[in-house]
């Protein structure tokens, strides 16, 4: 299925943004992880809609960690993965921040819910994108996981 589909397929079960992200990571994985979605969900609204930090930026760098991080005791975390958060970030900034005047989820909505449908689903596709060209610039397969 086309991932713009899929994210709009996602939304529409109400899933949110950083739920969304991750999902779309497991899937590429060929996993499904229940509990996975359900913890990104503390990151949704910005940090439980407070209006803190995009859950579309927190959950890519959750994505980013699916694939470089720790998970067990025997794993290394990956070294190129704090560089590849940076980078989001500072991609994430230089995009979003100038145009919305910050990286809050209610500086990008203009502490108004209705601005939800016309800017997060670009903002989550922009971000799922720049995520999977780190992950493929730095040598990640996005079919396998660590």
């Amino acid at each position: 299925m086309d991932e713009i589909l899929r994210m709009l397929e996602l939304a529409g079960q109400g899933f949110h943004c950083s739920q969304i992200l991750i999902t779309l990571g497991l899937e590429a994985q060929g996993k499904q992880n229940p509990d996975v979605v359900r913890t990104m969900h503390g990151l949704a609204g910005g940090m439980g809609f407070c209006g803190d930090i995009c859950g579309a930026l927190t959950g890519g760098a959750c994505l980013l960690a699916l694939y470089a991080g720790k998970g067990t005791p025997e794993e290394d975390d990956d070294p190129r993965l704090n560089l590849m958060i940076s980078e989001l970030l500072e991609w994430f900034t230089n995009e979003y921040a100038g145009c919305y005047g910050g990286i809050h989820c209610k500086e990008i909505l203009n502490d108004d819910p209705r601005n939800q449908s016309a800017r997060c689903p670009g903002i989550v596709t922009q971000t799922y994108d720049q995520v999977k060209t780190l992950l493929l610039n730095n040598g990640f397969d996005l079919s396998e996981s660590k």
